[in-house]
């Protein structure tokens, strides 16, 4: 008798283990299985508005900072897009994002990169400031590399001059 029951414990928790390991995620981002990098459509609740988990809920919807022509301080605008950040990664400290500073197409590579380091450190100074730990925050500068929107003019500049706030999983 007592084996019996054992057995059927073992049996139980196999099948229970089983159908726990074998569930899927509907809403986990697996177009790009090699990156821990969530992208603005994901880390913003999909593109449905859906949530995609549970860690991920309450993070803002605004995911980039805009500064201008050949600044780095941050607008009173941003301010309170960052402090939205900064209260989601106080409360989440498994939270990790990398900073992106970005620039339009003007000014030297090496100006450029300098200039999108110097816009990525104002958002950290900010986060750090409002009770953010720096070990959260790491920031890269792609300078005039990555530019969001294409165009030669004022309009596609004003968009290219940014930091983009990339949440890990």
């Amino acid at each position: 008798m007592q084996f019996s029951t054992l057995s059927k414990t073992f049996a139980l928790s196999l099948l229970l283990a089983g159908i726990v390991g074998c569930s899927s995620d509907p809403k986990k981002d697996t177009s790009d299985a090699g990156s821990d990098i969530r992208s603005d459509a994901t880390a913003t609740g999909g593109i449905d508005g859906q949530d995609t988990d549970d860690a991920m809920s309450g993070m803002p919807e605004m995911m980039t900072v805009y500064f201008d022509f050949d600044r780095s301080e941050i607008k009173p605008i941003a301010r309170d897009t960052i402090e939205m950040h900064a209260k989601y990664m106080s409360m989440n400290s498994s939270a990790r994002v990398i900073l992106e500073g970005h620039c339009d197409e003007r000014g030297t590579v090496e100006y450029n990169l300098a200039l999108g380091e110097r816009r990525a450190n104002s958002v950290k100074r900010v986060l750090i400031a409002s009770g953010v730990s720096p070990d959260q925050i790491e920031t890269v500068s792609f300078g005039e590399e990555r530019p969001s929107m294409p165009g030669h003019d004022e309009s596609a500049w004003s968009k290219n001059r940014r930091v983009e706030f990339k949440y890990q999983n």
